[in-house]
């Protein structure tokens, strides 16, 4: 009796198509996000103060940071007009160093 050889090699597959991989990968990416989406827990009410504590500071830091340069600017202003008006009492004052007009 003859045994029947099977053979066990591989079996050439086709090509697959592009849009069926974009497609299944598609799928994949969902179903991955749908997951950790379904795995996330409900922020404990401690977080969410913390998170807008967080919010409200760094607002406040942005307004005095505003404020200061606003400020910055003023007494530049004010430091230049009192140097003017000091060179037009010391008639000219050709020794006085001319400071540059940063905020004309």
């Amino acid at each position: 009796m003859t045994l029947v050889r099977r053979s066990y090699d591989y079996s050439k597959m086709e090509k697959e198509d592009p849009e069926e991989v974009n497609h299944r990968r598609a799928q994949f990416l969902i179903y991955k996000v749908m997951e950790k989406a379904d795995s996330r827990r409900k922020p404990s009410f401690l977080r969410v103060r913390i998170c807008r504590l967080r919010v409200k500071i760094g607002r406040r830091l942005k307004r005095l940071r505003k404020s200061i340069a606003a400020a910055k600017v003023g007494v530049y202003r004010q430091v230049l007009s009192q140097l003017k008006a000091w060179k037009r009492l010391l008639g000219g004052g050709e020794t006085l160093v001319t400071l540059p007009h940063l905020f004309t």
